[in-house]
């Protein structure tokens, strides 16, 4: 009788590891969406370069009692563009929107917002993307539902969408205000 080697297993279990963690994500509430780790808690600090012509935001603007939205946006990013719209029409019914450009040439930036108007209360600049690290953003555009005292309420990854807009952000909004 031939004498089996115990590598020959090492791809049964590898193979089973996999299928278990598929499983597992298959399992999840939506498994399209990207955990948040700072969903509940409060905003990390805002640490932005001023964006010309622009009014700056800061930590007391995210504490002001309002329900409020920070979007991360960059001239570069198609997403973004996508958006837009979307932007645009809740800042015309008076939803306040922080932005923050980020990664971008300012020039590149001034032109988009140029190009398809300026939905935000107030933008800033992370050049580097040190206050993205800080809020764990996975990559733009990419936005936050805060609620009154600083607290993120909902991430959002992805371009909002009229669809993402009536299901997913403004049951946040209402659950913020609440």
């Amino acid at each position: 009788m031939a004498k089996i080697s115990p590598m020959m297993a090492i791809p049964v279990v590898v193979f089973a590891a996999f299928v278990g963690l598929a499983l597992v994500g298959m399992g999840r509430e939506d498994p399209e969406s990207l955990p948040s780790a700072r969903e509940g808690k409060t905003a990390p600090p805002v640490a932005l370069s001023v964006f010309p012509g622009k009014e700056n935001f800061d930590d007391a603007t995210l504490r002001d009692g309002e329900v409020k939205l920070v979007n991360y946006w960059a001239s570069w990013c198609g997403p973004c563009r996508a958006e837009h719209p979307s932007l645009t029409a809740l800042s015309e019914e008076g939803v306040p929107i922080y932005g923050v450009n980020y990664k971008d040439q300012l020039g590149n930036a001034q032109s988009f917002l140029e190009e398809l108007g300026d939905p935000y209360a107030a933008v800033g600049r992370d050049e580097q993307g040190r206050m993205a690290l800080d809020w764990g953003l996975y990559g733009v555009p990419e936005t936050y539902v805060i609620d009154g005292e600083g607290t993120i309420v909902l991430r959002f990854a992805g371009p909002i969408t009229s669809r993402v807009l009536e299901e997913t952000i403004r049951p946040a909004m209402e659950k913020a205000a609440q």
